[in-house]
């Protein structure tokens, strides 16, 4: 295969930059707790400082795999098929997700929404960044919000997202990892003063599992 021919299938979402699969429970969210399979694809331009994966920025890194593939391994393993990053919607997820349905699994995608919306989703987990604000397609369809905290600011920047979303969207902070000490008991007192928020924890990493 040439690299232009290459390209081309990229380009049509039928080769994405895979950078690992695994079947875990998943530790956040309005799913957390239930065991899931997750494909993680590469290429990320968000550029998070505290971005937990940063090796899954460069697409580059990870080898351009047939989504044939990657449904066959995925369909072994769990009905639940969560598709996360890096940021997923900087590729065309319509043709991975019509593979997914066909054979009656549950598709699920974590994004920040910065890229328009592709693919065929039963539950959108929209995770905005400052850096890159997400579309209104995504916010307007987005199942959950999950804000992360890392300083007293992102709870404004929370507000902001949660003004933007549809009605029907579960509201979640969630502490950046490195200051859990810190941001958990903010978090607290916020729900509490402000309860149409929920609280989200990495329970995985507790968990000591992907």
């Amino acid at each position: 295969m040439t690299r232009r021919e290459r390209q081309e299938l990229i380009d049509k979402g039928l080769l994405l930059p895979l950078m690992e699969e695994f079947y875990t429970i998943q530790g956040e969210g309005f799913h957390k707790g239930t065991a899931a399979y997750f494909i993680r694809i590469g290429g990320c331009d968000v550029g998070c400082h505290w971005c937990d994966v940063k090796e899954s920025w460069l697409a580059e890194l990870h080898p351009p795999t047939e989504i044939t593939k990657i449904v066959e391994n995925a369909e072994k393993y769990s009905k639940t098929i969560v598709v996360t990053g890096g940021e997923p919607l900087m590729w065309d997820m319509d043709p991975l997700t019509k593979q997914l349905k066909e054979r009656g699994l549950q598709t699920h995608i974590e994004t920040s929404g910065a890229y328009k919306l592709t693919g065929d989703w039963d539950w959108i987990c929209l995770s905005p960044k400052k850096l890159k604000l997400p579309t209104e397609e995504v916010l307007e369809k987005a199942h959950e919000l999950k804000c992360i905290i890392f300083n007293k600011d992102d709870f404004k920047f929370a507000e902001e997202q949660a003004a933007k979303v549809n009605k029907d969207c579960i509201l979640y902070l969630q502490p950046e990892w490195s200051k859990s000490d810190k941001m958990v008991p903010q978090i607290v007192d916020y729900v509490m003063a402000n309860p149409k928020w929920k609280v989200s924890l990495q329970t995985h990493k507790y968990l000591n599992i992907p």
